[in-house]
């Protein structure tokens, strides 16, 4: 299948203290940012940050869209990402990232019915 590619990616950063936590995380954004309009095929690149506090949440995601899966694999060894990659490799615990093909269906769900809701009427 050809088309676009969703690549998306989550991060646990270090730091000890809120403060360290913010700063990783304004590198990370600051990072991914700068490569905006340096890679062909990079159709899209956010970074949102996370503000939740909770102890289970990532603290930086990266949504990134490819205009076909050979864009994906060309950026994994495109210079600037590897540079990228390398001046944030101490500021990570964890890494989680998922790449799919945009817009598709899953099997289980290809020709299904969308579900929808009962509206409950008061007195039924």
């Amino acid at each position: 299948m050809s088309g676009p590619i969703r690549h998306i990616v989550m991060w646990r950063l270090r730091g000890d203290t809120p403060q360290e936590r913010a700063a990783a995380r304004a590198k990370v954004k600051f990072a991914f940012e700068g490569l905006r309009g340096l890679i062909d095929g990079l159709s899209h690149i956010e970074i949102g940050v996370d503000f939740s506090d909770v102890d289970y949440a990532c603290d930086v995601v990266l949504v990134s869209e490819f205009t076909d899966r050979a864009a994906l694999e060309a950026y994994a060894t495109h210079p600037e990402h590897l540079r990228v990659r390398q001046e944030l490799a101490d500021l990570r615990i964890a890494r989680f990232q998922v790449d799919y093909h945009a817009g598709e269906e899953p099997p289980a769900l290809a020709g299904s019915q969308p579900h929808r809701r009962r509206e409950v009427v008061a007195g039924e």
